[in-house]
């Protein structure tokens, strides 16, 4: 039988939520996010997954838990058009995005995410990240940095948010929707946007989830690679030479290891520096490639061979 997500908001100034999710051959992930939901105080009135073409049970898990499937050709698929195509799907006044590796880690995530939307003015909000015991500790003090546990605002003065954790109103995805064609970092052109039409942005550092990437260096590189060329899409040509990558990584790996040390994780400064040296890398690689090669490095980092 199908777990329905049933609709606790009576009162009609409430706004209606709907939870979206892309997902590719998440399997080993889903369980944990479906049980975080579950045990929230409010429930969203509908979850739609975006799946994009999985090939293990990613789609039987997601609708053994009652949420709406969207499919999206692999051909078809870039990060901004699998979210629009999920917002399509979905009907809520609020539109909560979250990656298929993440899980809340309180049962008030939701009500502290949807909660900045009673101010009229806030158009997006994004909560707290951190890691678990399988995350790279590098990534953790990355998590940190960017995520801290205190500075919440309701009128954030830059950009910064991110998919993995975040709420949008759905009028404004109606009149600005995800830019398909950026290699990554949608969440921020999308703030951008709302940014020059006035509205603002929240961060709710109790909003908090953890997010689960377990990457080998290759797919660390990727990453950091796509997302640098979607910055240069988004905010003009940027440059970083490889003495300035070289430098940033060295920088990162002494703050890593004297965290490690501090916390007694010596066995964790390996893998941490191996990890910046391939988020460096990607980053140096980003910022030299075409940017109008976007599209095709999306799918060549994302897809097998037909």
């Amino acid at each position: 039988m199908h777990r329905r997500y049933a609709n606790s908001v009576c009162d009609m100034a409430s706004p209606t939520t709907s939870i979206v999710i892309r997902a590719l051959n998440e399997a080993e992930h889903l369980d944990a996010l479906f049980d975080s939901i579950e045990r929230q105080t409010q429930q969203p009135d509908e979850v739609v997954l975006v799946d994009s073409g999985s090939t293990d049970r990613t789609v039987a898990i997601a609708e053994s838990r009652g949420a709406q499937i969207v499919h999206i050709p692999p051909g078809d698929f870039t990060f901004g058009r699998a979210l629009n195509w999920g917002c399509e799907a979905a009907k809520g006044d609020v539109l909560i995005f979250v990656s298929a590796h993440v899980y809340a880690l309180d049962d008030t995530w939701l009500v502290e995410l949807v909660g900045p939307f009673s101010d009229g003015l806030v158009g997006l909000s994004y909560g707290g990240q951190t890691g678990d015991h399988r995350s790279n500790f590098a990534e953790i003090q990355l998590l940190k940095r960017w995520f801290p546990d205190d500075g919440g605002t309701t009128d954030q003065k830059n950009p910064f948010c991110n998919n993995a954790n975040c709420a949008v109103r759905r009028s404004l995805w109606e009149s600005t929707p995800y830019d398909e064609s950026l290699s990554g970092l949608e969440d921020m052109a999308f703030a951008r946007n709302i940014r020059a039409d006035g509205h603002r942005i929240a961060y709710v550092p109790s909003a908090r989830i953890a997010h689960v990437h377990e990457e080998v260096a290759r797919q660390t590189f990727n990453r950091y690679r796509r997302e640098a060329i979607a910055y240069r899409n988004i905010f003009g040509a940027q440059k970083m030479s490889m003495s300035s990558a070289t430098g940033l990584a060295l920088a990162s790996i002494t703050s890593d290891v004297r965290a490690a040390l501090r916390a007694r994780r010596f066995g964790a400064i390996p893998s941490a520096a191996s990890f910046r040296v391939a988020q460096f890398a990607g980053a140096w690689a980003g910022h030299r490639d075409d940017p109008s090669e976007s599209k095709q490095i999306v799918r060549r980092m994302y897809y097998p061979r037909g």
